[in-house]
């Protein structure tokens, strides 16, 4: 596993932030399976190179996007949650919901590294390939409405190519929405930075969203939300969290920085 490189690599990051929060933060985030994949996080890199901030960061986009997947499943029932660049996402563990079926796509060689550590279960399908050929959107139900989940995956690509991905589902899938998190282009500039210091130069950023509601009109797509991260965050930990994570978490939602964004998709 610690052979991975570029992209494939960072599927340890967001683990080491859930292990971080879940250990620090339970009140706010806590992922009883992800603490039980430790093990598996290799070195001490990510760990001495990261900032609470950081971590933070991290761990507030599963914290949104878990609440929003709790919403949509509420609302349809019967419904197909599809994790897209899935890695080691530990959400069907955490959402522990047997109403919907729950998808994961990603690499070849990362849904075999997840295959061996947290197997396959009822209700989860797991699908290796690239998720932008769409090859994978034949396995999925037809007959029950998609919400399409991906974090921290289209910052890695062009926003030609981000378009072109969401021009496919709209031509394949009915019924569909779709959440997934973007910085602006300064936002962009901070997180690049931190990927180099955690020694991952093969994994840099370029897609980033200036204007969601401009996004959407790209897209032919209807803007649901645009949600800043850390609203929860500031609110539930207040001055538990060093003074320079409270001062950031508010400069980014302030000015938009990072946000989540809920398309439907027409």
């Amino acid at each position: 596993m610690e052979s991975l490189q570029g992209i494939a690599h960072t599927l340890f990051i967001p683990l080491a932030a859930r292990v971080f929060a879940s250990k620090k933060f339970p009140e706010y985030f806590y992922d009883e399976k992800s603490l039980s994949m430790e093990k598996y996080i290799p070195g001490d890199t990510i760990q001495k190179k990261s900032s609470e901030y950081s971590f933070m960061a991290s761990v507030a986009r599963y914290y949104n996007m878990d609440n929003m997947v709790k919403s949509f499943i509420a609302t349809h029932q019967k419904c197909n949650i599809v994790y897209l660049g899935a890695g080691l996402e530990t959400a069907y563990y955490r959402l522990n919901n047997q109403s919907a079926l729950f998808y994961e796509v990603d690499l070849p060689e990362v849904i075999d590294i997840r295959r061996s550590i947290l197997g396959e279960h009822e209700h989860e399908i797991l699908i290796g390939g690239d998720i932008f050929d769409t090859l994978w959107i034949h396995t999925i139900n037809k007959s029950f409405p998609s919400l399409l989940i991906a974090s921290g995956v289209f910052q890695y690509f062009t926003e030609d190519k981000v378009i072109r991905f969401i021009a496919n589902i709209q031509a394949n899938l009915k019924d569909v929405e779709l959440i997934f998190d973007a910085t602006n282009e300064t936002g962009i500039k901070y997180a690049n930075k931190y990927v180099k210091k955690t020694g991952n130069t093969n994994a840099l950023m370029r897609f980033y969203v200036n204007d969601a509601v401009d996004f959407a009109r790209k897209t032919d797509a209807t803007l649901i939300e645009d949600r800043v991260f850390f609203t929860d965050a500031r609110k539930l930990l207040s001055k538990k969290l060093g003074l320079y994570t409270r001062i950031a978490m508010r400069i980014v939602d302030n000015k938009k920085r990072a946000i989540i964004l809920h398309l439907k998709i027409n």
